[in-house]
């Protein structure tokens, strides 16, 4: 297919990699493909290029040592690689807490190590999206190996006190470790690990625009980490095997541009993010807000449409060039609806037909004016064809709609 004509506003499921980043990249797949494990010059070069990239990597967490940064193959390495090192590390505890509108990465390990003996106690949310940290506090008990939580939610794009969560944390046990999945929210708002408790932190480099298979793992120096990859002595022998030359320099450089880019993204980016959510809140009677308006990322919005099937919007979406999301990437290819919306209460009569748009820095003002002309007439095509035209007619009523 073509994307010459596309609307890509699907960016927390992939980004395009930035052509500064792929610029960067190309010279270390043929001209210095070294392995940096070589002792000759050749392959030593990229050892220092991969040193250059983890300072960087430092930086973009507000780490205080690039010691501190590994370097992974995805956010759900990064985020197994975290959960398991630590519980392998110190067996003497059994209890994890996180939440129940994690990634599913994240989520799908805790039911895996729930066969394996552990006890995982799973926080809720309002049903604006938000956590209550004194639940978390509450839950903390001496057995607790572990607290797990999200930097941004991926659907629905809420930001959770994580600095806040940490403390909260280990005022009540200061040997609980804490790892947080900022997957989404890297590239976006600002992070910084410095001056807080966060023991870990994942991100993966193809949600802001560096290529898909290239991840990073901080880890507090004062944590202990069994390896999840056991073989050579890369990553200071906490993850083998030779490393991604190419795709390390390719999310240094898309870090950088990234913080360069911050403001950008909490100003235009956030702009037209709020011009599409209110043009499609404003045009659509049977159209809902599934989240707070407030404490988001720049680029995300979940508006659920009452009464119509998800995927019929996708499919007609993608008919005009529009590319958006029914919820997680990694949960696209199911029909069940989203364990966020269930978790927040969402109603049922917009659970199954609620769609995830998110923007990026490339998405253009033109790109949303078109989305938001042709919404309206993809709804209402699919609302005429609906079998719930009783309650579609009382909706109208309640709304004052004639």
């Amino acid at each position: 297919m073509t994307n010459s004509n596309l609307i890509y506003l699907d960016n927390n499921a992939t980004t395009k990699v930035d052509e500064q980043v792929l610029e960067v990249m190309l010279p270390y797949f043929s001209k210095y493909y070294g392995n940096p494990s070589s002792i000759y010059e050749f392959g030593g070069f990229n050892s220092k290029v991969i040193k250059e990239a983890r300072e960087s990597i430092k930086d973009f967490f507000g780490a205080k040592s690039s010691k501190e940064i590994f370097f992974t193959a995805s956010g759900s390495e990064s985020a197994n690689m975290a959960i398991r090192g630590v519980l392998e590390a110190d067996k003497s505890k059994n209890h994890i807490i996180t939440t129940k509108v994690e990634h599913p990465c994240v989520l799908n390990l805790y039911k895996q190590l729930e066969k394996e003996g552990y006890s995982v106690t799973y926080i809720g949310v309002n049903s604006d999206g938000e956590i209550n940290i004194d639940e978390i506090y509450d839950a903390v008990n001496e057995k607790t190996a572990l607290v797990s939580c999200m930097y941004a939610n991926n659907e629905t794009g809420i930001i959770f006190p994580v600095k806040e969560i940490a403390q909260k944390v280990k005022s009540k046990n200061k040997n609980t470790k804490v790892y947080v999945d900022a997957v989404q929210a890297a590239g976006k708002i600002k992070i910084d690990v410095s001056n807080s408790e966060i023991d870990m932190m994942g991100i993966s480099g193809h949600k802001f625009h560096a290529p898909k298979g290239i991840g990073a793992l901080y880890v507090k120096s004062s944590i202990l980490l069994s390896p999840l990859i056991i073989g050579g002595h890369q990553e200071n022998g906490k993850r083998a095997g030779t490393e991604n030359v190419p795709s390390i320099v390719g999310i240094a450089k898309a870090a950088n541009l990234a913080q360069e880019a911050l403001e950008y993204e909490n100003t235009k980016v956030k702009a037209l993010r709020d011009k599409l959510e209110n043009g499609i809140l404003s045009k659509i009677y049977n159209a809902r807000l599934n989240s707070s308006p407030y404490n988001r990322v720049p680029n995300t919005t979940n508006i659920g449409f009452e009464y119509i099937e998800g995927e019929l919007i996708l499919l007609n979406l993608n008919d005009l060039g529009i590319c958006a999301s029914s919820g997680s990437a990694c949960t696209s290819g199911s029909l069940d609806p989203s364990h966020v919306l269930k978790a927040m209460g969402v109603p049922f009569t917009a659970l199954h037909g609620s769609i995830r748009f998110s923007l990026s820095r490339f998405t253009t003002e033109e790109e949303i004016n078109y989305t938001i002309e042709k919404m309206p007439r993809v709804i209402n095509k699919l609302t005429a064809l609906s079998p719930f035209q009783k309650e579609l007619k009382e909706l109208k009523e309640r709304k004052g709609i004639i």
